[in-house]
């Protein structure tokens, strides 16, 4: 039985993080070069702590895990609230202070804890027929579980995060069979909510990093400053790089943040195309390689997990990468695997720990239409 779960676990998914964690720490040893290596000697503690965490995670039964999870889901909502009474770090209240070098950042660890508690919960109101999602009332409850998370991340306020809990949630409900009109329905909602929210509820500072966004050179020595010293290094660096510690944006201190928002910069500018490129490939295969995972799952609660974590893969790589090249605003949405930050990595590695506990309990001939 270990045997064959062994020899079904998608193993690629593995060497995509691994060759990612491997780039980042070569990227944090050259940006953190005036500073000792601090953050870099921090993530390679995180590391210790995360591999453990994931191996226990892929061996334990996914269902037996997600028959906690409104537990797991109970308590991070809770520590999302007690972190609305901590100290404002960089303008937001997202972290607890562990020490004088460490810090928890709750809404993190709540990424997996919705993931596990919705596709549990989407289980439950389909009872054997996809089709039931599309009721009235059963839409109304995936809609309040994830407001609850959604309503409390805006508080902090961490728009980045939220944006994440909302693929997540998209790409469970495509997953669960939610009826096209609904999908129509929420484009137009977006469609109207987006120019509303700019004009009456988005913060003076939110709003502008959309209009830096748009046009960088409206404040170039201000809020546009980041992006484009960012386009800089990606540019500088051209095919190869300029080398490991030759950077002029990273090493002259231009580029900031550099370990988290902008690490892709860093890696564009010293590594050059060739390895920011690779970086890319590496999560597409990891994206299009967990899609496959939630199609060949068991069941339908392994495919909303893997379709949850694709989710929030999918949104890190492309808002990081997306504001690193001036493609997307500023949300400072950490890189998986290759950005600084303890509470990202370990979500990260409980992430693929579910996913390789999911391929590794399924029936590769079977394909869920």
């Amino acid at each position: 039985m270990k045997n064959k779960f062994l020899k079904n676990i998608e193993w690629s998914i593995l060497i995509c993080c691994i060759l990612l964690l491997v780039i980042g720490m070569v990227a944090l040893y050259s940006a953190t070069q005036d500073n000792g290596n601090s953050e870099l000697k921090k993530q390679i503690v995180w590391t210790t702590v995360s591999i453990p965490i994931m191996i226990i995670v892929m061996f334990i039964d996914y269902n037996k895990i997600a028959k906690i999870s409104p537990i797991l889901y109970g308590i991070l909502m809770i520590a999302l609230i007690a972190v609305l009474f901590t100290e404002p770090i960089n303008g937001a209240k997202s972290w607890f202070q562990i020490n004088e070098w460490a810090t928890f950042q709750p809404s993190e660890i709540a990424k997996i804890a919705f993931i596990l508690f919705f596709s549990y919960t989407l289980v439950k109101l389909q009872n054997g027929d996809k089709r039931e999602i599309n009721r009235f009332w059963k839409l109304l409850i995936t809609v309040l579980i994830i407001a609850i998370p959604a309503g409390l991340i805006i508080l902090q306020p961490d728009y980045g995060t939220l944006m994440a809990f909302i693929v997540s949630y998209i790409f469970m409900m495509f997953a669960g069979g939610i009826d096209k009109k609904f999908i129509i329905l929420a484009t137009v909602v977006v469609i109207i909510a987006i120019p509303l929210s700019y004009l009456y509820i988005l913060p003076e500072h939110a709003k502008t990093r959309i209009d830096v966004f748009l046009n960088p050179e409206l404040d170039p020595r201000g809020s546009g400053y980041n992006v484009i010293q960012s386009k800089l290094a990606i540019g500088s660096g051209r095919l190869l790089g300029m080398g490991l510690l030759k950077g002029n944006q990273t090493q002259l201190g231009y580029l900031y943040p550099k370990t988290t928002d902008f690490i892709f910069a860093v890696i564009g500018e010293e590594m050059g195309f060739v390895i920011a490129a690779l970086v890319i490939i590496l999560y597409v295969v990891l994206i299009t390689k967990s899609i496959y995972v939630a199609k060949t799952s068991k069941d339908d609660l392994g495919s909303y997990i893997a379709m949850g974590i694709c989710g929030i893969f999918t949104f890190h790589m492309l808002e990081n990468i997306g504001m690193a090249m001036g493609l997307l605003p500023i949300t400072g949405v950490p890189l998986p695997f290759v950005s600084y930050g303890g509470s990202s990595l370990v979500t990260n590695f409980i992430c693929i720990g579910l996913l390789l506990n999911i391929s590794g309990r399924r029936q590769k001939a079977i394909f869920i239409d």
